[in-house]
């Protein structure tokens, strides 16, 4: 397991292979995530119901439109853990440094939006208070795969430079 590591050496194809599925790796931990997620969404409508009760109480359009948007968030969130399990997929068959990007960005984003949650909660009324330890764990979580794209993006960097050598 230390070609999990970002400053592990990596010195043949096979450790540059494994190195580089670390990408892939870190993507299914979000499905994994994204999985949890959605059926304690599922099993606790309860909570998506008393906030949406909120919102209608304070304002009637305000509860129709918060509503539709934890419909179609729900959805949303769906689709975005399919999103990523294909992407996993691609990424496990042949790593792609786009792609280590692109969710090394997200991350980024995850971590500001996370950290911002306890800002949020006391600027916006009537937010919901998230608990502390989902938002260290959330930031744990991301640490871990942010550490595991940047494995992965050195392993593509040295599997690429591996096959270069080769043709010559």
């Amino acid at each position: 397991m230390t070609y999990l590591s970002p400053t592990s050496p990596i010195t043949n194809e096979a450790e540059a292979l494994k190195a580089a599925r670390a990408s892939a790796i870190s993507i299914f931990i979000g499905v994994v995530v994204g999985v949890i997620g959605a059926i304690w969404t599922l099993t606790h409508p309860e909570l998506v119901q008393a906030a949406i009760a909120q919102a209608t109480a304070q304002n009637p359009e305000a509860g129709q439109a918060a509503a539709a948007s934890a419909q179609f968030g729900m959805y949303f969130g769906y689709g975005m853990i399919l999103v990523q399990l294909v992407l996993g997929f691609i990424q496990w068959r042949s790593p792609n440094k786009i792609i280590a990007f692109i969710f090394l960005a997200l991350i980024v984003l995850g971590f500001v939006s996370t950290a911002a949650v306890p800002l949020m909660a006391g600027v916006v009324p009537n937010m919901p208070v998230t608990p502390i330890w989902q938002i260290a764990l959330s930031l744990v979580i991301m640490a871990v795969q942010f550490v595991l794209h940047l494995t992965g993006l050195k392993g593509m960097k040295k599997l690429d430079q591996l096959q270069m050598d080769q043709a010559r």
